[in-house]
């Protein structure tokens, strides 16, 4: 069984910065999509980011709100995907969940963030950005 445990989140100010990390143990599919979701209160959860390694190759996606300032990265040898989060508004405030793809999935990374293929979910961690 996979387990996703993130960490990172917190309160920070406009224009500030977090980083947040996904230590995914044991997750080690040559096919793979990985990313990050968020929610905010009273909204419908969203893919924010994706990284997805098939073969030799990996590639990165985001959605159009979070492009040029938020980044998503990859540990191999750790098994951990980070998240940096730039330039923060007070929109970014949502709880941010790390997902992961199940074995050997074929999927491009905008219908993982759309939510196709996901088999694992972390239990979340708040990011909060203040006016």
């Amino acid at each position: 069984q996979v387990q996703l445990v993130e960490s990172g989140g917190g309160s920070v100010q406009a224009g500030g910065s977090l980083r947040l990390s996904c230590e995914a143990p044991g997750y080690t599919y040559d096919s793979r999509c990985m990313g990050w979701f968020r929610q905010a209160p009273g909204k419908a959860r969203e893919g924010v980011a994706a990284i997805c390694a098939g073969g030799r190759s990996t590639y990165t996606y985001y959605v159009d709100s979070v492009k040029g300032r938020f980044t998503i990265s990859q540990d191999n040898a750790k098994n951990t995907v980070d998240l940096q989060l730039n330039s923060l508004q007070p929109e970014d405030t949502a709880m941010y969940y790390c997902a992961a793809s199940r074995s050997g999935a074929v999927v491009t990374a905008y219908a993982f963030l759309g939510g196709s293929a996901i088999a694992y979910w972390g239990q979340g961690t708040q990011v909060t950005v203040s006016s």
